[in-house]
């Protein structure tokens, strides 16, 4: 990938959250309104002028003005929330479109509305999970550089006046000490560039791609990471095939919902397959790894028996289920391991800072 294309993706991507900050619960919000509103028989722009002022986003304040004007205009609802795929994805949209010209939209959108939040409550649980270690590791890095950068040099003085001979853990904490007083903005600059760089680099499409291809096979991580995407894969399919949406199409549109690029690219693969008039199921049986036999099982029987929709409903929320298992379990082991880690980390400090004193406390007594 060129510096010029990693630049504006970089820049694209940063200005398209910026300005269409839209959050997730205020779209949940937005389609079970609308939906309530049809349903009440309410004509869509009027449901779409009372929701914009009950909405408290300012951004979606705008959109939804916008698509008053198009609706006005005798533009449907699904070309109008087209004009920002940064808020609405090739899901929703579809979804509004498949209502509209079926006329189920306000079915449509209540179904959209409670898929979007059980996606946003599993996600919700993954982002939870890593709170209580990102505070232990903010914790222990806190309280170490205090240590180190405060505490310590007031004692080393104390080490060097008294020509004690000092112990291995004492001399590696100076030696580090005094390497982070001395090039400390060196160091801290280098982390920031670091991490720059390293968002660059997943930037590149086949690293990334790599990357979530080995995120499979770690060990725990590669469980939740296959719960999380089949669960996504199964729930979105469902819907947009309860709604109308051919399984070609709905293939497609489904692959375009998943961040992970494995995923993404086999259910892209899966829907060329179909299309030629080859089943889902064998597909999916192909990729043993990502897609269990659980899933592929009940999507051949669905398949076979015309009712691949309830099956799909009933393994989202099964691999729902079981994601959420995984996320207590992986935080269960994982919250161990890092008091662990953060008592070795501060006993080690704390045993360099005190053993010389204690040294020093018997040469006095003796």
């Amino acid at each position: 990938m060129k510096p010029q294309s990693i630049l504006a993706k970089i820049t694209q991507g940063f200005l398209g959250r910026f300005f269409s900050n839209v959050a997730i619960q205020d779209k949940i919000n937005f389609a079970r309104h609308l939906s309530i509103v049809i349903k009440a028989g309410l004509p869509i722009l009027k449901g779409l002028e009372m929701i914009q002022k009950q909405t408290s986003s300012k951004t979606l304040v705008r959109i939804i003005g916008q698509m008053i004007t198009d609706v006005s205009n005798g533009q449907f609802l699904a070309i109008s929330l087209g004009r920002y795929p940064n808020v609405f994805d090739g899901f929703f949209v579809n979804i509004v479109r498949v209502g509209e010209t079926s006329g189920t939209l306000a079915q449509n959108l209540l179904y959209l509305a409670e898929e979007l939040k059980k996606a946003y409550d599993l996600k919700n649980k993954v982002r939870s999970a890593m709170i209580y270690p990102l505070i232990i590791c903010i914790a222990t890095v806190v309280l170490v550089s205090f240590l180190v950068f405060f505490a310590f040099p007031k004692i080393l003085p104390l080490f060097a006046s008294l020509n004690v001979e000092l112990p291995l853990p004492t001399k590696i904490l100076i030696t580090v000490s005094s390497f982070l007083i001395a090039n400390g903005l060196y160091v801290l600059v280098g982390a920031v560039l670091s991490l720059i760089a390293l968002r660059v680099f997943f930037l590149i499409t086949p690293i990334r791609f790599l990357f979530h291809r080995m995120l499979l096979y770690i060990p725990i991580f590669g469980t939740l990471t296959i719960q999380v995407n089949v669960a996504n894969l199964t729930r979105v399919l469902a819907v947009l095939l309860r709604g109308g949406i051919r399984i070609v199409e709905a293939a497609t549109i489904t692959a375009s919902t998943f961040s992970n690029l494995v995923y993404r690219r086999s259910l892209i693969l899966a829907s060329e397959e179909v299309k030629k008039g080859d089943q889902l199921a064998h597909y999916l049986s192909k990729e043993k790894k990502m897609f269990p036999m659980l899933l592929v099982g009940l999507v051949e029987i669905g398949e076979n028996t015309g009712n691949l929709e309830d099956n799909l409903t009933y393994l989202a929320d099964y691999y729902r289920d079981e994601a959420e298992t995984s996320i207590r379990n992986l935080t269960a082991l994982i919250e161990p391991l890092l008091l662990l880690s953060m008592g070795m980390i501060v006993g080690f400090v704390a045993i360099s800072i005190i053993t010389p004193i204690y040294k020093i406390t018997q040469g006095v007594g003796g």
